[in-house]
């Protein structure tokens, strides 16, 4: 397997992912775009064992999951059985939950995310953190994601960061990777452009985001995963996620 490789958020297709029938009709088409590994978000109910047995029907592997964080917190026994089915070690939380979102909430949240990823590790799993760009807001000058970076574990907090959200808020995503250089096994790649006016998710090298140089931070922080989101498409998601997967392999990303 090579040193980093491309992935699907399955977030993307969630529209396509409602039912078990939904889910074992989408994969094959992920993998004809030419992913060989997906990250489960968003998708129906469908059990364990056949969800693992509808990837590698398709010729996928699970890559990492994105699962609350109350669930983390309060079934990890459920979340680790169900990692153990899915041969899958990465775990992030889509977003940190509202009431932390406050100057005493974030360290707060740092401290009591990082207890929960020290069980996680004992049990085999690596906890990441996905943002978007409400964490970049100041509290006595510090962004909310320095304090959940500064604040929490390194050893067991790790990041997820999501380019497109990154620059949302303001922030050089390429400076924030190598931020978290050595905790950022899994990223998020979505692109920025501009339409009427206002900011808008692209596939990915068909916006304004500077990708040579955040190639060039992911490969000096060890990132592992590039993971393929588009929240919202301008177009079928299935052609955005075929166009971000060719792109990415114009830019010499295996």
């Amino acid at each position: 397997m090579p040193e980093t490789q491309i992935a699907a958020q399955l977030y993307t297709l969630r529209d396509f992912l409602k039912t078990p029938e939904d889910i074992a009709k989408t994969l094959p088409r992920v993998a004809a775009l030419g992913y060989r590994a997906v990250q489960l978000s968003a998708l129906g109910p469908i059990d364990t064992k056949e969800l693992k047995q509808l990837v590698e029907d398709a010729g996928l592997t699970v890559c990492a999951t994105h699962v609350g964080f109350d669930r983390l917190r309060d079934d990890l026994d459920g979340v680790v059985e169900e990692h153990q089915t899915l041969g899958c070690p990465y775990v992030a939380i889509g977003s940190m939950p509202n009431q932390y979102r406050t100057a005493e909430g974030y360290p707060q949240f740092a401290r009591e995310a990082s207890e929960v990823a020290r069980k996680m590790k004992e049990r085999g799993l690596q906890f990441g953190y996905h943002n978007h760009s409400f964490e970049l807001e100041r509290f006595d000058g510090r962004t909310g994601l320095e304090i959940l970076y500064s604040d929490s574990d390194p050893e067991v907090f790790n990041a997820e960061i999501d380019t497109y959200w990154i620059q949302h808020g303001g922030g050089d995503p390429a400076a924030w990777i190598r931020q978290v250089k050595g905790r950022i096994p899994v990223i998020h790649f979505k692109d920025m452009a501009v339409s009427g006016g206002k900011p808008v998710m692209a596939e990915v090298g068909e916006g304004n985001l500077n990708w040579p140089a955040i190639l060039e931070a992911c490969r000096e922080a060890g990132v592992r995963w590039y993971v393929v989101e588009q929240d919202v498409c301008q177009r079928d998601p299935f052609e955005s996620l075929g166009i971000s997967f060719k792109n990415l392999q114009g830019m010499g990303v295996s």
